[in-house]
């Protein structure tokens, strides 16, 4: 059964049927080459039982192989006339007796595959302006190809980045304290999925990456399984990041219904759109009755927060670092700051400012009436026996901007 084409592969058809039609040729297809195999990705033939769109041939013994080669010329009009192309299958069966072929390259030079046309009978017309139409069609066709190839390039290499992670049982997640402002005294700790360095990407682009290639629902939950295990290990909450989506994922259900949920923060990134609230809701219910505290994450960073805030009646909303690092000397900040304590605080939830790093900021915050802080000021994200041991403060800390990471 022929596959379905795509708008890409209708107008490489379109394309097909003028080189057919202006060449007056039984057969137009446009092929991938792979190395070893040609694949005809597009074709167009009055003659389909001979040839077929999804067809693939042995690449060393196409006859477009021998005129990349430079054994045959682009121009065929008389395959009898060539005895090298004799020799090959495709002269017999299904007895093609005249070519035009051209490569079909790529912005950066490389080699896609290429662009054809031939028939069943010899025709002494073809020629160097024949030549032409094909060379400017393949052009066209090659614009239309390359988002496609270079997105399943992108594919390719986040798949073969992730899948390492993936098989180890999902990414490195360490442990960050959260401090109540007003005693100083740790109350919970967020987990923090962390990717190799090399990657030189932020985990919140590591989950969109994985999400854009079909394994981010399982990313997620491989993350929530190892922030879980700290459970047994740490005293007062942990807080887990996850996204709307894979919340309504059965899995995540599953998950949930394993664990202390009282203990349990459950942090929803504002950055994600919610496509039915109702439903996600109706998911958390049961599990939100049976103690999980529900968490808007980078409240501030933009503008679905207040929405999810509005309608999710969070127990818990975190400040985004962008309005709380350096709330101490800016007015405005600190105005912000204020209106959403006073918006929270009406709503029933507490609230957790992120990125704190000094402390005057987290004097400032707790002034304004914030309830936690988290930030390097309060501790490094590290491994569960690091919250047990209180690391001092020096000048040279709070020198140092804490990096802008999340999940």
């Amino acid at each position: 059964m022929r596959r379905k084409r795509s708008a890409a592969d209708q107008q490489i058809a379109d394309l097909l049927v003028t080189a057919k039609k202006s060449l007056d040729l039984s057969v137009a297809f446009l092929s991938r080459l792979d190395g070893t195999t040609q694949h005809l990705e597009v074709v167009k033939t009055a003659v389909p039982v001979l040839v077929q769109e999804g067809a693939k041939v042995r690449q060393d013994t196409s006859i477009c192989q021998a005129i990349l080669d430079g054994r045959l010329p682009a121009v065929i009009p008389d395959v009898t006339k060539y005895p090298e192309a004799m020799k090959l299958p495709s002269a017999r069966i299904p007895r093609i007796r005249s070519y035009v072929s051209t490569p079909v390259h790529l912005s950066d030079g490389s080699l896609y595959g290429t662009f054809c046309a031939f028939g069943f009978r010899s025709d002494k017309e073809l020629g160097k302006r024949d030549l032409a139409l094909v060379k400017v069609l393949a052009s066209a066709a090659a614009v239309i190809v390359e988002p496609e190839v270079r997105d399943q390039e992108r594919r390719t290499e986040i798949e073969g980045r992730l899948d390492p992670v993936v098989a180890d049982g999902g990414p490195v997640v360490l442990l960050q304290p959260i401090v109540d402002l007003a005693t100083g005294g740790r109350v919970g700790a967020e987990a923090l999925s962390r990717f190799p360095a090399e990657w030189g990407r932020t985990p919140d682009v590591v989950f969109a990456e994985a999400h854009s290639v079909g394994m981010g629902h399982a990313l997620e939950l491989q993350a929530l399984e190892r922030a879980a295990e700290h459970l047994d290990r740490v005293a007062g909450y942990v807080a887990m990041n996850v996204s709307p989506a894979t919340v309504l994922t059965p899995a995540c259900g599953e998950l949930l219904g394993r664990l202390p949920l009282d203990r349990v923060v459950l942090e929803l990134t504002e950055h994600d759109e919610v496509e039915d609230y109702d439903v996600l809701l109706a998911t958390l219910a049961p599990f939100r009755a049976a103690g999980l505290r529900l968490a808007i994450d980078d409240v501030g960073a933009g503008f679905s927060s207040l929405r999810h805030i509005v309608v999710t009646s969070p127990d818990v909303i975190k400040l985004d670092r962008s309005i709380a690092a350096g709330v101490a000397g800016d007015h405005v900040l600190a105005t912000l700051v204020g209106s959403l304590v006073t918006f929270a605080h009406g709503s029933g939830a507490r609230v957790v400012a992120e990125g704190v790093e000094t402390a005057d900021d987290a004097a400032a915050l707790r002034t304004l009436g914030v309830d936690l802080g988290q930030g390097w000021h309060f501790g490094r994200p590290g491994p569960p026996e690091a919250l047990a041991v209180p690391v001092p403060r020096t000048p040279a800390d709070d020198a140092a901007p804490e990096p802008v990471l999340s999940r």
